[in-house]
């Protein structure tokens, strides 16, 4: 069970990485239709920065000082067990409140917000129990109480349920897919431009080298 809890990073990076991609690929290409509407991969990215990245990993973990299970004397530990709303100083960093497992584990049903509406059901009931076992094995394995797990689990999805609000029930939205293609056509053509530039000044400086072997 503990090789489960690399499935959870994996799939996160797969998905992070894939989304750069897109607006990669959008600069590279810049008159061509981007392959998915833009919004989806800032949807994705942001709230993955914002949820498992801002939120609980650099604000709550590493400020909130509450000891993980396997540290605490109930489980054989030498610290004193601390409640889960109590802001303590037995841990300096990467502490057990909130599980940064369980965060990225649950924001993976970010997808299901992107789905065509009838693929949504089928979505969540594979995503759903995903996050149940990744989220679990960390709790099994005294790495967080069960308390951080569900506490992660909401402040991730109030997060996402704000983000999507934002990009997609707000009217007018914070952005919109033509107004996200434009913007990267618009930098893909200079980047294009500038990468053009580069090349031309590339061959005339090999050219002129050239003509100095030549000569001497």
């Amino acid at each position: 069970m503990r090789k489960v809890r690399h499935l959870g990073p994996f799939l996160v990076r797969v998905i992070a990485v894939s989304c750069v991609a897109v607006f990669v690929l959008k600069l590279l290409v810049p008159g061509r239709p981007p392959i998915m509407p833009l919004r989806q991969p800032v949807f994705l990215l942001s709230t993955l920065i914002l949820g498992p990245g801002i939120l609980v990993n650099a604000i709550l973990k590493d400020n909130w000082g509450r000891p993980r299970p396997r540290y605490v004397e109930e489980f054989g530990g030498d610290l004193p067990y601390q409640p889960v709303w109590k802001i303590t100083d037995y841990c300096d960093s990467n502490c057990s409140f909130v599980s940064g497992e369980a965060s990225a584990a649950i924001w993976l049903t970010s997808i299901a917000f992107l789905v065509p509406a009838t693929w949504r059901k089928a979505a969540l009931a594979f995503l759903l129990p995903l996050c149940l076992v990744l989220s679990v094995n960390r709790v099994a394995f005294g790495g967080h109480f069960f308390s951080d797990t569900l506490i992660s689990w909401g402040v991730t999805l109030l997060l996402i349920l704000a983000v999507h609000h934002l990009l997609y029930q707000r009217v007018p939205p914070v952005v919109s897919d033509r107004k996200l293609d434009e913007w990267f056509t618009v930098k893909g053509r200079r980047l294009q431009r500038r990468v053009h530039r580069l090349v031309l000044r590339a061959r005339a400086m090999l050219r002129s080298l050239v003509r100095k072997i030549s000569d001497t």
